[in-house]
């Protein structure tokens, strides 16, 4: 089966309010994949959902044919830097060895096998030099890319990403995009909550569109028409004309 997640009638709402409703989707394997839409569209809200790390109204969630508890081991998940702790007494290489311990199993620590796969990880995305900082001395950019390699260390199928490149340099912004498509390239399914239209070409294959409900999903050029994206940004035509989108 090639289908990475299928997600159909998803309902989500706060304290009674419905943040997403009637979303239905299907991803094949092997895509990299931006999730967009206006600011309160509900982007991370669909996301965390999709990971089962807040609760659903209802609708049916399948990752790889598999409810997400039966594939978690396969699931890697990068969230916002500002749902994390940054002063946590944590070194670079001590972060990127949690991502080692799904995988090692109840209360087996790490060796050398998987501190050397870590530091290959950091090498990947070149913070092999950080490995024994403490992470809240490193910047922003920095920061994300060592969360990145995390994910990287736990082996995963698919990975979901909120928001990666919000306040990181324009390097690691680089540094991480290039990263996402090797995985794509390796055959992984890569999810992204992106902000910044004017990449969308560059660096997605598809886009998921949502405005508290699906507007669209599909090839980036069949999402990324002036009519469509209309229809999610309503109202912000100064907004898409600024990314290219002639409304």
């Amino acid at each position: 089966m090639n289908i990475a997640l299928s997600v159909s009638d998803l309902h989500v709402s706060y304290y009674g309010n419905e943040a997403i409703t009637n979303v239905n989707f299907t991803i094949e394997k092997g895509n990299l994949v931006g999730i967009i839409g206006p600011n309160g569209a509900g982007k991370s809200t669909l996301l965390k959902a999709l990971l089962s790390l807040i609760p659903i109204d209802k609708g049916n969630i399948r990752i790889c044919g598999k409810q997400i508890h039966e594939i978690r081991k396969k699931v890697a998940y990068v969230p916002q830097r500002n749902d994390i702790d940054w002063d946590f007494p944590i070194t670079v290489l001590d972060a990127v060895l949690i991502g080692t311990y799904p995988k090692l199993g109840l209360l087996k620590r790490p060796k050398k096998k998987e501190k050397e796969w870590a530091y290959e990880c950091l090498e990947q995305v070149h913070m092999e030099n950080f490995a024994h900082r403490q992470i809240g001395e490193l910047s922003g950019g920095q920061q994300q890319r060592v969360f990145l390699a995390r994910a990287l260390a736990q082996k995963s199928e698919l990975f979901f990403l909120d928001e990666p490149f919000v306040g990181v340099d324009v390097s690691s912004e680089k540094t991480i995009i290039n990263v996402l498509k090797e995985l794509r390239d390796e055959g992984k399914t890569v999810f992204v909550v992106h902000h910044d239209l004017s990449k969308a070409h560059s660096y997605f294959d598809q886009l998921v569109l949502i405005n508290k409900e699906l507007i669209e999903c599909g090839e980036v050029e069949s999402v990324f028409r002036p009519e469509v994206m209309a229809k999610a940004y309503k109202d912000q035509f100064s907004f898409l004309n600024e990314v290219g989108i002639n409304v």
